[in-house]
């Protein structure tokens, strides 16, 4: 892995795999939902759409498409809180093209008029799309639960009136804002020769701004008392997240965070799997996660049931939660919880997309790098005392919150159950 800074401040990381025959373009730009205001939230996600719709170059989203179809490219965007990302991956024949692509798309859009009004309607109908989808929406619920009315609670895709409220000159603005050379990225990684890629993107993205982006403001987190949020739906399945605030991506407790959430919920031999799945039948979807961002973390178990099992549900995630918090585990279940993540960061690592999105985003959101041998030290000096101290910080009655989309509407009722 090499990394270097251009003098306009544009960052490229390049990443050889001579194991493989492809090769992924990734630029990623440090900007997202967490940057936005409310008359035009969604204009992160809306912009990435935009970005498919036409180059000088590749004037219409049928010529961007046929670019890397006709070689069996894969391409496509993402939206988050505090990123966006655009990428190509192709055969590593076609390496220039895809940085070509990649670069066109990113630098050159001419968000067409007639396309951006066309496009809030399919826009709409993906927010429709994911408001349908329970295991989806109860995500967008749990974040609103924990920061409300504020950037961090928002939904990345927006609201349907702020979808409508975008115009071209709001998209000019920020891209004019946020997309500029020191808030960007370029990863590349697959079968490719550093000293080529650098020089292609040196001459490929020579043109970017270089003027100061917009910083975000600065997140609210935090909560005297349980928190419970309920959104009714006559459904035959609810669908709960049931966590606590945790810690952010530079946090030194971040890794302990992360064990802990595989210990409990992160394999199909975890605690919240076997009791919840296996001993007592009350779900099919069982997970726990942590999430680390920048400025905020936290940890969530989040299931599908049927309605009449959600207070059993409920009681069960949270006496796991207990009991962690109170005993130590095994030093077999730990080792299996650590051998576990550094495995699955292995397999990941085998493809050219996963590398890009392991060290791009890495540098985007961090500003730093750690090699996977790194992170693989950070878990294993990861103690059992270590696992059961956090536990006793997270699961506290202050910290804890439940978000459930089904057919519930007494929030005292459920507030009851949050007892730790």
């Amino acid at each position: 892995m090499r990394k270097i800074t251009l003098p306009n401040g544009l960052r490229i990381v390049t990443v050889p795999q001579k194991s493989t025959k492809t090769v992924t373009v990734l630029v990623l730009v440090g900007t997202g939902s967490k940057y936005e205001n409310k008359t035009v939230s969604g204009i992160s996600h809306f912009l990435e759409h935009m970005f498919f719709k036409g180059t000088t170059k590749r004037p219409t989203h049928l010529e961007i498409s046929e670019s890397l179809d006709q070689v069996g490219g894969v391409f496509n965007a993402f939206t988050g809180e505090d990123i966006t990302m655009y990428f190509a991956k192709v055969d590593s024949r076609h390496l220039s093209l895809a940085i070509d692509w990649v670069s066109d798309i990113f630098l050159n859009s001419k968000l067409p008029k007639g396309e951006i009004e066309r496009e809030k309607g399919v826009v709409i109908e993906e927010m429709n799309m994911y408001k349908d989808m329970p295991g989806s929406h109860v995500q967008n619920l749990w974040r609103r639960l924990l920061y409300g009315d504020q950037p961090a609670g928002w939904d990345i895709i927006g609201t349907r009136e702020s979808i409508l409220n975008i115009s071209r000159k709001s998209l000019i603005d920020y891209v004019s804002h946020q997309y500029v050379a020191s808030n960007t990225v370029v990863c590349v990684a697959g079968n490719i020769t550093t000293k080529e890629v650098e020089n292609i993107i040196k001459t490929k993205f020579k043109g970017m701004p270089t003027t100061p982006f917009m910083q975000k403001p600065e997140v609210i987190d935090h909560q005297d008392t349980p928190g419970v949020l309920l959104e009714y739906r006559k459904t035959d399945q609810t669908h709960i997240m049931l966590g606590a605030r945790g810690y952010n991506l530079f946090h030194k407790k971040r890794y302990t965070q992360s064990v802990l959430a595989v210990l409990l919920g992160g394999m199909m031999s975890s605690r919240m799997f076997v009791e919840i799945r296996e001993k007592l039948g009350l779900a099919y979807s069982i997970s726990t996660a942590a999430e680390a961002d920048p400025d905020v973390g936290f940890f969530v178990t989040q299931a599908g049931l049927q309605n009449e099992n959600v207070e059993k549900a409920i009681g069960t995630i949270l006496k796991e939660y207990k009991k962690v918090s109170t005993s130590l585990v095994s030093p077999d279940e730990l080792k299996k919880a650590k051998e576990n993540m550094k495995g699955k960061m292995a397999l990941t690592l085998e493809s050219s997309n996963e590398q890009t999105m392991f060290y791009g985003l890495q540098e985007i959101l961090q500003k730093d790098i750690y090699l996977p041998e790194k992170i693989y030290d950070k878990i294993d000096v990861v103690s059992r005392k270590d696992i059961k101290a956090l536990a006793k910080e997270l699961f506290v009655p202050e910290k804890i919150n439940l978000a459930v989309l089904g057919p519930f509407q007494d929030t005292k009722k459920l507030r009851k159950l949050l007892r730790i």
